[in-house]
């Protein structure tokens, strides 16, 4: 591999870095909050800023009765290829759609302003900044004619925040594309090597309404639903003690995240919704974890007279766990990130569940890595005040250059 290509390539980092800052501010100013879900017009704009830096960008426009099966309102992949040469393909893989804003912000959220060197706006750390790193780190290599065997992808999905299924999982199913390598989004003072897995449940329950003033008449859902969530929780203790022997994840938990339910004050209610989040850790079978819930919820149902439960599945996440290849992915992907961060860059796992489980699952060496602070914590991420230090654009990018160019190097 001749040095002189890749050292212009990331000097055109540095040269495109205010460019890319833009790039990511054009992504930022265009919402794709998800719920609801209506991502394309996101997709639509990314096309056209993708194509602007000289791409030619594939579309997958997912079938309407997937997208409405999933819970959102429109989706649209996006696929770039740039041939090198003969051999290994490396994907690189980030999503467009984000949570909604909510509650909090100092900023308007679509706004992307910049404070003392970090940008803020919702989307901005997870994960649109890695979209940029991505874009522009295929630009440069291009550009600078690096000379690689092999070919680099990038798979802009809007999905993830939705599970994935009809990004990322659905290119693959396809056979859209079939790469050597992922790397999906991350943080760039870590390498992510495995994930949680995540399981969510929808409960239903069902009694029968009567005036308040005659409660003993009635069958009270909400109090049914009390007791249910009482033992859901006392369940949720006592996952502290499975531990795992991944570094960075602690033990599986479980949360009620959502309730709704009632008719008005004056009335027992008659039926209550709730929904659980269960996250699984690497050791754990997902298929154990849901048969566990579903019998403590039916035996506390089966204590209460006159109420009915009915429990349904809204998303099995399964762990990402390394696959064959993984760890020399991994390897070059933290080494470069060392050089350019200026301290090491530890492998490590995660609690949070995301695209990389889906590539993992079709048994593509993947890790995670882009942009970002150290933790999601620092990011705000999902959080008011989402935000991104600029400089970490920056360093994402030059490790892209310096692992493909690694990855791909001509035997």
């Amino acid at each position: 591999m001749a040095a002189g290509e890749i050292e212009r390539a990331l000097a055109q980092v540095d040269a495109e870095h205010e460019r890319a800052v833009a790039f990511l501010a054009e992504l930022v100013r265009t919402p794709s909050d998800n719920p609801p879900g209506d991502c394309a017009p996101h997709a639509e704009h990314a096309k056209a800023l993708l194509e602007e830096l000289g791409f030619e960008v594939e579309t997958d426009p997912v079938p309407q009765e997937l997208v409405r099966a999933n819970g959102m309102v429109a989706a649209t992949n996006l696929i770039v290829r740039h041939r090198f040469g003969d051999g290994p393909t490396l994907a690189l893989n980030a999503h467009g759609d984000v949570v909604p804003p909510g509650l909090g912000w100092t900023a308007d959220p679509y706004r992307a302003d910049i404070r003392d060197g970090w940008m803020l706006g919702r989307g901005v750390a997870v994960s649109k900044s890695d979209i940029a790193a991505q874009a522009f780190a295929l630009k440069a290599l291009v550009e600078a004619g690096v000379p690689l065997a092999g070919t680099v992808e990038l798979h802009v999905t809007c999905d993830e925040e939705a599970g994935g299924e009809i990004g990322p999982a659905r290119l693959l199913a396809e056979g859209l594309t079939r790469p050597d390598f992922a790397i999906c989004p991350g943080f760039s003072y870590a390498v992510v090597t495995a994930h949680n897995g995540c399981l969510h449940l929808e409960v239903e329950v069902t009694g029968r309404s009567a005036h308040a003033a005659q409660p003993e008449s009635g069958r009270d859902a909400i109090a049914a639903a009390i007791a249910i969530i009482r033992r859901i929780y006392a369940y949720a203790d006592g996952l502290a003690d499975r531990r795992s022997a991944y570094q960075g994840i602690d033990n599986p938990t479980c949360v009620v995240g959502l309730i709704s339910g009632g008719i008005n004050t004056n009335v027992v209610a008659d039926r209550v919704t709730f929904r659980l989040d269960r996250r699984i850790i690497p050791e754990e079978a997902p298929e154990t974890a849901e048969e566990e819930l579903r019998a403590l919820i039916a035996d506390a149902a089966g204590a209460l007279d006159g109420i009915k439960v009915h429990v349904r599945r809204i998303l099995l996440a399964r762990p990402f766990l390394p696959v064959a290849g993984a760890e020399h992915l991994a390897q070059v992907v933290a080494e470069n990130a060392a050089r350019f961060l200026g301290e090491a860059v530890p492998l490590t796992a995660v609690p949070l569940y995301a695209d990389a489980r889906h590539y993992a699952a079709a048994g593509i060496p993947t890790i995670m890595y882009g942009a970002g602070p150290r933790t999601l914590a620092e990011a705000n991420a999902h959080r008011a005040d989402e935000r991104l230090p600029l400089e970490t654009l920056r360093i994402a990018t030059k490790t892209l250059v310096a692992s493909a160019a690694r990855l791909l190097a001509p035997r």
